[in-house]
């Protein structure tokens, strides 16, 4: 396969793209090193990393559940916008999952726990004081009920209960 990986990347396309990367990991066809180089391109752009993420995150492949040297390098390269990503989606899994419980559908409960959890462990092995203090950030938000993040938590509408548990799920990570 041709990985070249154009710079006007459409979400749509980094989300093929990433179903591409992880069906040829599952088969063993890349190297650690092509690997990195790939997630490296992806999580360059906006588009990339969201499709990147996405993908990766709630894929059923169990190694997502433990990245790769390759996978942790390429990641920090773009320590901005992963961190970023990262935290966001650390709230939308962590609030998700309430969600999915309080509709009575605990597959989708499930699949938005194993998100949380497999961003957690991105979190901690990046290991990036950017991802820290933008976490303490949007929980000092929660705290405060207002701040940076302040409208990110009004946009997707959650409750008190969601933002305890986001609260409790930062608290988990950033010791």
């Amino acid at each position: 396969m041709n990985w070249h990986i154009p710079n006007n990347l459409s979400f749509e396309n980094a989300l093929q793209l990433t179903e591409t990367l992880l069906e040829a990991i599952a088969e063993k066809h890349l190297k650690d090193d092509e690997i990195e180089e790939i997630i490296t391109t992806l999580v360059s752009s906006q588009n990339g990393a969201r499709g990147f993420f996405v993908i990766y995150l709630t894929s059923d492949f169990s190694f997502a559940d433990h990245p790769s040297d390759g996978v942790i390098n390429a990641l920090k390269t773009s320590p901005e916008i992963v961190s970023e990503l990262l935290v966001k989606n650390l709230a939308m899994s962590s609030a998700m999952a309430i969600t999915h419980r309080r509709n009575n559908d605990e597959q989708k409960a499930q699949g938005s726990d194993q998100v949380r959890r497999r961003n957690s462990h991105l979190i901690k092995q990046l290991n990036l004081e950017l991802i820290s203090k933008k976490l303490e950030v949007l929980k000092q938000t929660i705290i405060n009920n207002e701040g940076n993040h302040q409208n990110f938590l009004v946009k997707w509408g959650y409750d008190e209960e969601q933002k305890q548990v986001i609260k409790n799920n930062i608290e988990k990570i950033i010791i």
